[in-house]
């Protein structure tokens, strides 16, 4: 049977290593601080919300809470975000996503300042991504990706590296971070086929399934000794929380994270991080420029 990557471990790793940042900065006269942006109550949206508020609270992040009725303009939004953006007390913010039908989406993402853009959503960010600029933030859950593998020291270097699926939420963001780390990598999707996705997922020795399918990958994706990183988010057929993989059918793999309680356990905790990590660089950019010490 495979061995879990719990990720419960790994992201009070981080959130004692964003606690100790804090602090520092709190003693130069910085608070860290997150804008939380969200319109209408979708019930995923606020369950993330209160992991969120939880986590900030033990990494030392203070929380400014935007919230908006479902039926908000997209001209009050985006002011709202310009405010954001004009404070300087606020060093990264969350806007949920998917918004309501009458708002931009895109609008939006082009609204907020890639180094407030602590949740990756940017094009600003991405660019970053792709480029390998180290400017913006990577998407939380692509960062929770490789925080995982770092945590349990699983090299991927000269790796081959499979990712089911494209999106810019995690498939090519964590594409390119794994690229950046010298790992070989072959992206996986809808039109890939599926006897050569199996294939491609049994030969690689890291295999990322972002697909959104429930329990798709079974054990013709799978060979022994395998790392597998599962980051689907499903309800199954029993109303049950499940991800892409079928972990019982996929126990040929050496490791593989659980859902839940593997990738999702940490993305809250990133997303602190960078908070933190948004406030160091505005501070340092302050200092640069002669307005603090």
């Amino acid at each position: 049977m495979a061995q879990r990557l719990e990720g419960k471990q790994v992201a009070e790793a981080i959130t004692q290593r964003v606690r100790e940042k804090s602090e520092a900065l709190r003693k130069r006269g910085v608070v860290p601080t997150l804008a939380i942006v969200r319109a209408g109550e979708n019930p995923s949206d606020l369950s993330y919300e209160r992991g969120a508020m939880k986590r900030a609270e033990k990494a030392g992040i203070e929380v400014k809470r935007f919230l908006f009725e479902e039926t908000v303009s997209q001209e009050t939004l985006l002011a709202e975000i310009d405010k954001i953006n004009r404070d300087d007390g606020i060093h990264g913010a969350l806007i949920f996503r998917p918004l309501p039908q009458q708002i931009d989406d895109g609008a939006v993402r082009a609204a907020l300042l890639p180094r407030k853009d602590v949740d990756g959503i940017t094009e600003g960010s991405l660019a970053g991504i792709f480029t390998g600029s180290g400017n913006g933030f990577a998407p939380c859950t692509a960062r929770a990706c490789m925080e995982i593998l770092d945590h349990y020291k699983i090299q991927l270097r000269g790796k081959r590296v499979a990712v089911l699926g494209r999106s810019l939420v995690i498939g090519k963001p964590v594409s390119m971070m794994a690229l950046a780390k010298n790992a070989t990598v072959t992206i996986c999707h809808s039109r890939t086929g599926d006897e050569a996705m199996r294939n491609i997922c049994r030969e690689s020795d890291i295999l990322i399934a972002a697909a959104g399918q429930a329990g798709m990958v079974d054990e013709g994706y799978v060979r022994e000794g395998q790392v597998i990183l599962d980051v689907g988010i499903n309800v199954d057929e029993e109303g049950r929380l499940c991800g892409d993989v079928d972990f019982e059918r996929a126990g040929a793999a050496g490791y593989i994270t659980p859902v839940p309680g593997g990738i999702g356990a940490v993305t809250t905790a990133v997303l602190m991080q960078q908070t933190a990590e948004a406030a160091e660089m505005a501070r340092t950019a302050k200092a640069a420029a002669g307005l603090v010490e």
